[in-house]
């Protein structure tokens, strides 16, 4: 797989050298990728090719978390109301109420939990459905997010690949790495200019902007903050970083060749690094290990190297910036 050089950010030069060995660690995996790593309270910052926008799959469920906890805390929806999802009629997934064979009855706020904490697809749905997909887009529009975009429900990636794969796997994921050397894409959700997207730019300045409670309303991103740091999954950033010292506070996204991650990173000390980690492989495999691993040894390093960054102007705690766009 041929890759043109990255584009490479950094914020001071002793930085660029371990941008450019992370783009070139990713590439000998066949991984096109797409990383930003920023220290939140300096500014700092280092990664590469951070301003192609490429389908979130369950990153997405971010942004859904938070516009329904904003209308919790701001009292425009019950935490407590009941909503039953219906196997027969849910969204696709291998975890949570998407992996249920019954029925089953949940409040609001344990649906956010679910879609949070195990990338449920049918807890995710059951809230775009509950608040509107164009709801949420206005929402990301409000809190000057207009570098992420939000089109459709999780289960329409699935619908759009059955659609030209039917049930063959091998011939969905066939179709994804294709697409990222040809720019056509047989699978619709795949489109930029179709799909969920965002760029990491966009996604580590919503990732600031909720750490720094600059958008929404505090007790809504207090809450995703929280939520955030119960996720299960620790394959990708916090492969490297799990310590009683260090928290990491995220969430995947997987789908056909897709891998990614977004997240922030807290030392005991006070350090809080975002990471947004974006990759696309030419593999056509379910199951790369390798790829996951090398995301997270990439967050380790970028954090180590942004932690220890000196004389770095600091954020203004009064300023607002927007998520890209």
């Amino acid at each position: 797989m041929t890759h043109p050089r990255p584009a490479f950010v950094a914020g001071s030069p002793d930085l660029l050298p371990l941008a450019e060995s992370i783009a070139s660690d990713w590439r000998r995996l066949g991984v096109r990728g797409h990383l930003l790593a920023r220290n939140i309270d300096t500014g700092e910052q280092l990664g590469f090719d951070v301003e192609t926008p490429l389908p979130l799959a369950s990153v997405a469920k971010v942004p859904i978390a938070l516009a329904v906890l904003e209308r919790i805390a701001t009292g425009s929806l019950d935490p407590a109301h009941r909503i039953t999802v219906d196997p027969a009629a849910s969204s696709f997934g291998p975890t949570g109420i998407s992996a249920y064979r019954h029925p089953v009855t949940l409040a609001v706020a344990d649906l956010v939990y679910q879609t949070l904490s195990v990338s449920d697809n049918a807890a995710a749905d059951a809230l775009v459905d509950l608040v509107g997909v164009d709801d949420i887009a206005e929402s990301l529009r409000e809190w000057g997010c207009g570098g992420i975009a939000f089109r459709h429900r999780l289960q329409r990636m699935y619908d759009c690949a059955a659609g030209v794969a039917g049930d063959d796997f091998g011939l969905a994921l066939e179709l994804a790495t294709t697409s990222g050397s040809t720019g056509r894409y047989a699978i619709e959700t795949l489109d930029p200019e179709q799909g969920n997207v965002a760029d990491a730019r966009a996604l580590v300045d919503f990732l600031q902007q909720v750490w720094l409670d600059r958008i929404s309303v505090p007790a809504a991103t207090a809450e995703l903050r929280r939520l955030m740091a119960l996720q299960v999954f620790t394959f990708r950033l916090s492969a490297d970083l799990r310590t009683d010292t260090v928290r990491v506070a995220g969430k995947t996204g997987s789908f056909l060749h897709l891998r990614h991650e977004i997240g922030v990173v807290e030392a005991r000390s006070g350090d809080r690094v975002a990471i947004a980690a974006m990759t696309r492989s030419a593999r056509r495999a379910n199951i790369a290990p390798d790829i996951d691993l090398a995301i997270g040894a990439a967050a380790r390093s970028a954090f180590e190297a942004l932690r220890s960054t000196t004389g770095a102007q600091a954020v203004d705690p009064a300023a607002r910036r927007s998520c890209g766009g």
